[in-house]
């Protein structure tokens, strides 16, 4: 073997080389790591970015949470303090009625006279602004009487609407949600279970009205009384017929699964009632757009040019 040979084999097996040559491996490694890793560190400075947008977006979201919350407890201030000038003779009405209604943002009878006169203020003021630009006369008083009644109305409108909505939602709810209760017995839960259940399944005013009657009665409240509230809250007879039908039957150790059974049906059959009846109405509804609305454009369709030929026979033997 050569001498040169031999020394090169020698430096290719000495530990300086060998160490020289796990170095450069750790090196490019990491260069190699380096280089990957790129691409994760943008994505977590788009990460960083997007969180501190949506800190500043958390923000913006708490200081119009907390806006509104000032505004708000102005406007209920303003409120009460014109409560107070209001009649007050039927409170508990209004407090049956806001009850009936869903307690519409938590107004109380002092709050909603309020509003009533707050609505008859402002629209006193818009037609007195309005009144302003024409000469005062008895009709220019009368005007402004006129709106100031109707700003005084609005809110009851309001309120009477909301409580037939809302009444008409319990009743369309109901024969499906006595079905799920008795289902719901059967399987074995009990009552209160049945009811949370079923407000779990759906979210409609009745399921809330379950919900706020299981809270009610895990507060201590007996559950024939948690129920009678339930149904005066709502103001619709078939369901406090329900109710009353249910504490009954209780009391009278009957199976509450087959007062449940026989109720749904019972509601079943009222719900087809009811869609007979407005089938039935729809009829007469259609007499308003037929007579006023339909039948005249198409008696100018069909008489429109014998009209013409008429004016123009009439007008040659005129001649």
């Amino acid at each position: 073997m050569d001498v040169t040979n031999l020394e090169n084999t020698t430096f290719l097996l000495s530990p300086l080389f060998v160490a020289l040559l796990a170095s450069l491996s750790v090196l490019f490694l990491w260069l190699a790591i380096t280089a990957f890793r790129t691409p994760d560190d943008v994505d977590e400075r788009l990460t960083a970015i997007m969180d501190y947008s949506s800190s500043k977006n958390l923000i913006a979201e708490e200081e119009t949470a907390i806006r509104w919350k000032f505004l708000k407890g102005i406007l209920f201030h303003l409120l009460k303090a014109l409560g107070r000038f209001g009649p007050r003779h039927n409170s508990e009405k209004i407090d049956q009625m806001l009850a009936e209604a869903g307690n519409p943002a938590k107004l109380t009878a002092l709050d909603y006279i309020g509003l009533r006169m707050l609505s008859a203020i402002v629209l006193m003021g818009f037609s007195f602004l309005f009144a302003t630009k024409r000469e005062a006369s008895g009709e220019t008083w009368l005007f402004i009487l006129l709106f100031t009644v109707v700003g005084y109305m609005l809110p009851s409108f309001w309120l009477r609407r909301r409580i037939k909505k809302r009444q008409q939602d319990i009743l369309r709810a109901m024969p499906d949600a006595i079905d799920m209760l008795t289902i719901g017995v059967e399987a074995g839960l009990s009552f209160e279970a049945s009811m949370l259940r079923v407000s779990v399944q759906w979210d409609n005013e009745l399921t809330r009205a379950f919900r706020r009657a299981v809270v009610e009665i895990r507060l201590g409240e007996p559950r024939a009384t948690a129920l009678h509230h339930m149904a005066k809250r709502s103001g619709v007879q078939e369901l406090r017929s329900f109710v009353a039908i249910l504490n009954q039957s209780v009391q009278l150790g009957i199976s509450i699964v087959n007062v449940l059974r026989s109720q749904a049906e019972d509601m079943r059959q009222q719900r087809r009632q009811r869609a007979e009846e407005l089938a039935h109405q729809a009829t007469v509804k259609m007499v308003f757009p037929l007579v006023f609305l339909i039948f005249p454009a198409l008696f100018v369709v069909i008489l429109g040019p014998a009209v013409s030929l008429f004016a123009d026979l009439f007008g040659i033997v005129g001649h």
